[in-house]
């Protein structure tokens, strides 16, 4: 396929997807026109995708928005270039996503996460980590490095760290022009971390999509504390679709609407209460946490804690 059948495929999904259909428009003169300039001519596939991404994002911005390159053949499944069964083998080979969760010295959890995965794929990892972790005193959910991923996957995480269903999120969809409301699952396996222990959220640059969905939905609920840097600044829920063998294009086709703040994080990130350098946002929160912990007493079977916590503590200097 030439650079001319591609970028009428890219504008075509544009028209028919985008959540902003003045922008699809907008994109779509632009890309044909810098066609027609001869921009695309004689690049390769991988070239090719890097120029197309960004006069993508060249409009409003939205880092969804992307033509990429794969090195293997795209498969297509109802027109979208996305295998379900090689997402399952994905997902296993990442540990559904999830790089770490253990207890800290002082008793205080540490989740890290790497993507979001629905709960059919993850649903029982992500189980088994919140149940060990569900006795610590307070916990520590590290996105640092997630790309986002599956809502349902944040609905799952969330759903651990409320007491009743709550709503959290909405997403306004362009196709049937309909906006659906995200809530916390009403049931979850395992044991919960609860309602009333708190919680730190690790943000940072590279924290893009559903991990930003977790974190400013948990801020505006008032139910954890982000510490960090800003995030990526993407919240148009996006699919993919196929262009040719080795190349899709990704298309937003909704919006978050957060059901506090009326608006999202597109553009702008999450502001993180507890603004520090992505590297120290880590012994920020585990100091924090550990100030917490020493609230809790230190007799009986809290003095191993306490002691625990009030030597690292010393060594976070």
């Amino acid at each position: 396929m030439d650079e001319r059948a591609r970028i009428e495929d890219v504008c075509r999904r544009l028209r028919d997807h985008y959540v902003f259909p003045d922008v699809a428009e907008k994109l779509a003169v632009f890309l044909q026109a810098r066609l027609g300039d001869g921009a695309y001519a004689g690049l390769d596939d991988e070239a090719f995708a890097v120029a197309v991404t960004r006069d993508l994002q060249s409009v409003n911005g939205d880092k969804h928005l992307r033509l990429r390159h794969h090195v293997d053949p795209l498969p297509e499944v109802d027109g979208e270039s996305f295998d379900p069964e090689e997402f399952r083998r994905e997902a296993e080979l990442n540990c559904h996503g999830i790089a770490s969760a253990r207890r800290l010295p002082g008793n205080v959890g540490y989740l890290e996460t790497k993507l979001f995965y629905g709960p059919d794929i993850a649903g029982e990892a992500l189980a088994a980590a919140m149940t060990l972790l569900a006795t610590t005193d307070a916990l520590i959910v590290d996105v640092r490095e997630n790309r986002g991923g599956d809502p349902m996957g944040v609905a799952m995480l969330i759903s651990y760290l409320v007491a009743e269903p709550t709503h959290y999120n909405s997403i306004y969809l362009r196709d049937g022009d309909v906006t659906n409301q995200f809530w916390t699952l009403p049931y979850v396996p395992g044991r919960k971390f609860g309602a009333d222990k708190p919680v730190w959220v690790l943000t940072g640059p590279t924290t893009f999509s559903g991990a930003e969905d977790l974190s400013y939905s948990l801020q505006q609920l008032g139910r954890a504390k982000t510490v960090g840097a800003v995030t990526g600044g993407g919240a148009n829920p996006r699919k993919q679709y196929k262009v040719d063998e080795h190349l899709d294009v990704t298309v937003p086709g909704g919006r978050a609407v957060n059901p506090v703040t009326g608006t999202n994080w597109e553009g702008v990130g999450v502001r993180p209460d507890i603004a520090v350098d992505v590297e120290a946002a880590f012994d920020s929160a585990y100091a924090l946490a550990l100030d917490h912990v020493l609230t809790l007493g230190d007799s009986g079977v809290r003095r191993q804690v306490a002691d625990e916590a009030r030597l690292t503590l010393a060594s976070l200097g």
